[in-house]
């Protein structure tokens, strides 16, 4: 839009006409301050601002406009979306402008004081570098972001904020660089976005992240919420006419509206279910927000307004979701129930106070406008960041794990159980035993023996429900053993175990230590010979044979003169020039084939692929058929068809690993390994074939299975590898295993099994 503008223009015209747009928008970030309840401090905003424009002035963003309209977007997202002040709105206008200009941390302390220029240099801090190349400081810097937000909340509010303005304009970056942050915000930022209870955010996070990844998907379900929303409005009509009519008679002012779900979560819907999206049947929620009439109780008039409703429609009990009494730990607080709407439909409803709507679209932020009265409704957030603090008390010196362990607790539904002197715990959907005495005390934790669930003995791994009551066994002989780690799903359970794991092994490593110097009788042990104990037991750190010593997986002999008698010969495997040579005979002879170059795998190739790329990341790749398992193969745990939407990770034998864009592992290596991202493109393929997988479910009866058979089989050959079907009281479950050569040979292949009388349901699912 910028460039049509600008680009017929002056270069004097083009100047006033970029001043005008920059002081339009912030005067529009000054009136969506002022609209605010916030105390009027209008002059350091400007200061701040002045201070950015004049810092970012001739810089531009890659869209063409000038940079300086980054932090203005990115302070507006703060002021208008999440309801912060004046210091906030100040440091996400200079979040840039440390790390881009010649100006310091000190100079912005100067100018503006400590608050601001703490945020700004948390930012900082947190910016240079969060998911660059390196994948060890990706997850540093995730590190740094965590400990900043432990001392500031507003440090990853802002970072959102940025991040949320750079999905907006997406658009300008290469596909390459769009599947990496799209990776980066599904795996990081909209899971931080859902704890902090910034559920708008997260929601646009998530919807721009499919429709840059499924552009097409993303297109066509856009396209049939538009048709079928006259069907929608009909149905919600028909439901809200009794209701207006009883909330009236009420005498309370509210307002009640109809919200669509989010593309991506109605995708999300049907990918785990394998559903069409005809059979998403809650395709909306009806929300009921409300004026709190003064004197009243909020709760007592949630359960009002409840009562008001399932007086009219008829409940559906496993439904009802009570958070009032209970918040969630992102603050969200709202009475769920489901019932029976008069068109046959169930319908969902959301029952707010004003208060709680504020809370549940702009998260805690919302909490600092009410906070004067409900200060306890930080509480959950404080318990969060507290278990934060723990994970960074104790870090997993592994980078990556480190990043998957703090990534658990953030995006998992939740259930409440009990004490044993009924003290209310909160953890997530489907913690255990084990992670319910870490979550009372670590060294009840590491010292648990099992535990008792409604006054019944259980394993350290029974999964706990909602509303139980639990009590924890220990004894003092038991620590910690690494199956364990199979045994949590919280953060703070996880680090503990790996923290006690590591106190273990370094205790039995020095044991290790003291018996080998003690078979040299305390003398100092030569390199040489220390080179040859290594081979001689085939370990390659030092800390790893002193550990096996120790814990007496290995015997050593009577005497050291065992170990001077060893030999120094080659290992029997290739040194790494030898297997360097026979590579590149090898490909010499395949010289006529495409091939990826070869290079010697040493540690540091292994570590850093980008080293020597397999191909150039910059431009898209043709994922031809006669490349095929020579230059790439597809990746086994989302298994790609021709026609999927997929992207490409250069792996460390420098192929193309091809994944689905949705893929879960996928997710986790676009924002872990940018710099191994590529964009594919995938060829035509006739020739090589791929084993796809066909569910179906419906009514049985016989001779169904040959009609399908017979039905897949009109007008082409099709190669079926196998056929499984089970029948069980007059319902059916079948899954054929069948070779195809793209996505559409699937889609024809389903919509030719749903023509078959009595099938109900057919998707393509993984093998």
């Amino acid at each position: 839009m910028y460039i049509l503008q600008f680009s017929t223009m002056s270069d004097e015209e083009r100047q006033a006409a970029e001043e005008k747009m920059i002081n339009d928008e912030f005067q529009a970030l000054l009136n969506d301050y002022l609209n605010s309840n916030h105390r009027r401090k209008v002059d350091i905003i400007t200061k701040a601002f002045n201070l950015a424009n004049e810092a970012h002035k001739g810089a531009r963003r890659r869209s063409g406009e000038p940079y300086i309209m980054h932090p203005l977007a990115v302070a507006r997202i703060v002021s208008r979306e999440m309801g912060l002040g004046s210091t906030s709105i100040s440091a996400a206008l200079l979040h840039d402008v440390v790390e881009d200009t010649d100006y310091t941390v000190e100079d912005i302390r100067m100018m503006f004081g400590d608050k601001i220029a703490q945020i700004v240099d948390g930012l900082t801090k947190i910016s240079s570098g969060m998911f660059g190349d390196n994948v060890s400081a990706q997850a540093e810097n995730f590190r740094k972001l965590l400990l900043t937000m432990s001392e500031d909340i507003r440090v990853i509010l802002i970072k959102i904020a940025d991040r949320l303005h750079n999905m907006r304009t997406l658009s300008s970056m290469a596909p390459a660089k769009q599947f990496k942050i799209t990776g980066e915000t599904l795996y990081i930022y909209a899971p931080l976005a859902h704890r902090l209870g910034l559920f708008a955010i997260k929601t646009e996070l998530e919807e721009l992240c499919f429709k840059y990844e499924h552009p097409d998907i993303y297109a066509e379900l856009t396209r049939k919420i538009e048709e079928t929303a006259p069907e929608r409005n009909k149905i919600y009509e028909h439901f809200a006419e009794p209701v207006i009519k009883a909330l009236d008679k009420m005498d309370i002012q509210y307002e009640m509206r109809a919200r669509v779900k989010s593309v991506y979560s109605i995708w999300k819907k049907m990918e785990a279910k394998g559903i069409s999206f005809e059979e998403v049947y809650d395709l909306f929620a009806v929300r009921i927000i409300f004026e709190v009439t003064p004197g009243m109780d909020e709760k007592k008039q949630c359960w009002d307004i409840y009562s008001a409703i399932t007086d009219i429609y008829k409940l559906r009990p496993d439904r009802i979701r009570d958070w009032l009494s209970h918040p969630k730990s992102n603050g969200y607080q709202a009475l769920h129930l489901t019932v029976m709407g008069p068109d046959g439909k169930w319908i969902e409803i959301q029952i707010r106070s004003r208060r709680m709507d504020d809370i549940a679209e702009k998260g805690f932020a919302a909490h600092w406008k009410y906070k004067e009265n409900r200060v306890e409704e930080d509480s959950e957030l404080d318990k969060w960041i507290r278990t934060i603090q723990e994970i960074l008390a104790n870090p997993n010196p592994n980078a990556i794990d480190f990043l998957d362990t703090v990534k658990m607790n953030l995006f998992s539904s939740e259930i409440f159980v009990f004490t044993p002197k009924g003290e209310i715990i909160t953890l997530p959907q489907d913690a255990t035993a084990l992670d319910f005495a870490y979550r009372i005390h670590t060294r009840i934790g590491d010292h648990c023996l099992g535990a008792k669930v409604n006054h019944t003995l259980v394993p350290l791994s029974y999964k706990l429900k909602s509303g139980d009551q639990v009590e924890i066994l220990t004894s003092q002989t038991v620590n910690p053993q690494p199956e364990w780690l199979n045994f949590v799903t919280t953060a703070k359970a996880r680090t503990k175990i790996e923290a006690s794991l590591r106190r273990q092994k370094r205790r039995i490593a020095e044991k290790g230590k003291v018996m080998l110097e003690e078979l040299f009788n305390n003398e100092p042990i030569d390199n040489n010979v220390m080179t040859k104990i290594l081979n001689y037991y085939k370990v390659e750190k030092r800390e790893d044979l002193y550990y096996l010593i120790g814990n007496n997986e290995v015997v050593l002999p009577e005497s050291p003169d065992r170990f001077y008698k060893i030999k120094e010969t080659l290992p029997k495997s290739e040194n790494l020039f030898m297997k360097y040579m026979k590579q590149a005979m090898s490909a010499m002879k395949k010289s006529s084939v495409e091939t990826s170059p070869i290079v010697p795998q040493s540690d540091s190739n292994k570590k850093n692929i980008s080293s020597s790329p397999a191909v150039d990341t910059k431009e898209v790749y043709e994922l031809k058929e006669e490349r095929f398992k020579k230059n790439f193969i597809v990746a086994p745990c989302c298994k790609p068809l021709p026609g999927d939407d997929v992207f490409g990770y250069i792996n460390d034998r420098n192929e193309v690993e091809v994944h689905k864009r949705s893929c879960e592992t996928g997710i986790k290596l676009k924002s872990n390994f940018g710099d191994r991202i590529i964009a594919v493109r995938w060829g035509d393929y006739h020739q090589y074939s791929f084993l796809a997988s066909i569910a179906f479910t419906g009514i049985d009866r016989i001779g169904i299975l040959n009609t399908i058979l017979s039905k897949l089989s009109e007008d082409v050959v099709v190669n079926i590898q196998s056929v499984n079907v089970s029948s069980n009281d007059g319902i059916f479950e079948g899954v054929i295993n069948v070779h195809v050569h793209s996505v559409e040979d699937v889609n024809l292949l389903c919509s030719k099994i749903a023509k078959v009388d009595g099938v109900s349901t057919v998707h393509r699912s993984l093998i």
